[in-house]
Order: structure tokens, then C-alpha cells, then sequence
């Protein structure tokens, strides 16, 4: 998949010589709403010999406008351009989102910024919003085509009776529901990091953890531990991770952590970039009165998280 940076405006030169069908969005978790949408792009590209392709943006235009706990991503962006190569996009272009950008008015975004692409079809969401205050819309993008491009609307995708969106799968991840997260990402949720020394305080306990400093701004969650799926040198593992600020030790920092405990697991892996999947919630963080009251806890989350793990994974 080519990945092409852009910003506003686009140069009068630049023009893509091959026809697309492009899938217009923010995007941010791939979920199945938005798999939807790129599929659409990708069959008709496929349907007619052009090129399948996704205008994105970057950052979240929600994050550039001033809009609270947008600066946190579901899929930042390297993690979005993964799943789109995975899926199949031939391109993908990449606008910055600035404030010049956000006062483009619908009818200059099309004239400057999609037809330049050579577009072709127009794929998008059933509430897709674009230009200055959202003015535009799918329904917008229609009446301006003007017989240049065909346009297709997808509608909203429910899974499990309720409206896949990037929004409430955000709501699941604060309230610690990353199963429910997962039915309508299509996937497990994850994030990746890098293993970086700690305390050590959990070997010195009997469960060693991997401390694992987050690559880019995920969002994460709801403070607790966790039965996780764990990635490293291609070899995955199961284990128990705790987010929070491991409030039993009163520490001064109060920075939230990542730190699993890894099932079966002996290697050195500092330095090492790391996948961990969070695949369900066992229980909120907690203060102990002691550290053998932790101990104690620890033993109990991990006979939890090896039954789940048995039964189901």
C-alpha cells in the first residue's frame, strides 16, 4: 500500500494519474462500520480496473477543534494505516488536520481536494460531516457531483442491537468493557509499547511483570487487571495485566502503568516491542492493606484469567 502525506491546499500540480474509488473518513478504531465502508471502496475500484483508496486525516479533527480526550486514539496512526494494507487499499492519502483545513468550505474540498485524486466513486458513512462546521454532508457530496463522480452511502452497522461507532467503543474501554469493545472493533483491542525497566517490586512477590511504556497515545482505559494476550518476537503468550497506579505502594508518581504478568515466561525482553490485546476485564485496581493481601489477589486473578483462558481462547 502507498501512504501519501498531503496538507491544505493541495499543489495545482499534483494530480493522481490513476482513477480511485475513495473511502472518505476519520476512521479511528477500523471498526466494522468503517471496514464496511473501505470494503464498498474496494469492490468498486476492484469492479471497474481503478485503484482502491482512503482519504484520512490526521490528527483527529475533533482533537485540532479544542473537543476534550480526542488527543488519545483507538488506532493511532501507523495501527489505522496497518488495517487498511490489511484490507486490501492500494492508497491511502493522509491530509493534515489544521485550522486552515477545518474552514474549507464543502464545495473547495471537493474542487481542491477530492478531484485531484483522480476520484472517481466516493465511499462514506451514513453521518459523514466535512468542510467548514460540518457543513457538508453525504448527502452533500451528492448534489455536488455534477456527473463527476458516483457516490455511494453506507448506512449504520449494528452489532449485537446497538450502533457500531468509534464513540461508544471509547465508552467501553473507560468502563473497563473491552469485550464489548471487541464485538464491534471486529478484534481484539491492543496496544503496543515497549518493555522498559521498572521497579521490579513484582519479582521480588513471585509474579515478574513486563513494564510496558505505550508507543503512541492509545486510549487506555478503565484502571484494573486484565487477561491479555501477549505478542513479542512473534511468539504469543497469555498473561494478567494491571493498569492503573499500583496504589497499594502509595507511590509518588501517580502515572497510570502498564505491567503484565506473563504466563510461562522467563526471557529477557527489555527494549523489545511488545503487542498486548486486552481480550477481558477480571477486576477494578485496588488498595491492599498489605502486600500479602496482593499476593493473595495476584494468585486469585491468575486462576481467574487461566479458566477464561481455557475455556474460551
Amino acid at each position: 500500500m502507498k501512504t501519501i502525506s498531503l496538507s491544505y491546499p493541495i499543489p495545482t500540480d499534483f494530480h493522481e494519474p490513476n482513477p480511485s474509488a475513495i473511502a472518505l473518513g476519520y476512521f479511528d478504531g477500523v471498526h466494522l462500520g468503517h471496514r464496511r465502508v473501505i470494503q464498498k471502496a474496494i469492490d468498486i475500484a476492484k469492479a471497474n480496473g481503478w485503484q482502491s483508496t482512503v482519504l484520512t486525516f490526521d490528527p483527529h479533527p475533533r482533537e485540532v477543534l479544542g473537543q476534550s480526550g480526542y488527543n488519545h486514539y483507538l488506532t493511532p496512526l501507523p495501527d489505522k494505516l496497518e488495517q487498511f494494507e490489511k484490507m486490501g487499499v492500494d492508497t491511502t492519502y493522509v491530509m493534515q488536520f489544521d485550522i486552515s483545513f477545518a474552514a474549507v468550505y464543502p464545495e473547495d474540498f471537493i474542487d481542491e481536494c477530492l478531484l485531484p485524486l483522480s476520484c472517481r466513486h466516493v465511499v462514506v458513512g451514513f453521518d459523514y460531516t466535512f468542510g467548514h462546521r460540518g457543513m457538508g454532508t453525504a448527502q452533500t457530496l451528492q448534489e455536488m457531483s455534477q456527473g463527476r463522480y458516483g457516490v455511494d452511502i453506507v448506512g449504520p452497522v449494528n452489532r449485537l442491537g446497538e450502533k457500531v461507532s468509534s464513540t461508544v467503543i471509547r465508552e467501553y474501554l473507560h468502563h473497563g468493557d473491552v469485550e464489548q469493545a471487541r464485538h464491534l472493533l471486529g478484534r481484539p483491542y491492543k496496544v503496543r509499547g515497549t518493555v522498559v525497566h521498572g521497579d521490579k517490586r513484582g519479582r521480588t512477590i513471585g509474579f515478574p511483570t513486563a513494564n510496558v511504556a505505550a508507543l503512541r497515545p492509545y486510549l487506555i482505559g478503565k484502571n484494573g487487571v486484565y487477561g491479555v494476550r501477549f505478542t513479542v518476537d512473534q511468539e504469543t503468550y497469555f498473561g494478567v495485566m494491571n493498569v492503573g497506579i499500583k496504589p497499594t505502594f502509595e507511590l509518588e508518581k501517580k502515572e497510570k502503568s502498564l505491567e503484565v504478568h506473563i504466563f510461562d515466561f522467563s526471557k529477557e525482553i527489555y527494549g523489545k516491542e511488545v503487542e498486548i490485546e486486552f481480550l477481558f476485564f477480571i477486576r477494578e485496581e485496588q488498595k491492599f492493606a498489605g502486600v500479602d493481601a496482593l499476593i493473595a489477589q495476584i494468585q486469585q486473578d491468575v486462576v481467574t484469567a487461566k479458566k477464561r483462558f481455557s475455556e474460551s481462547y
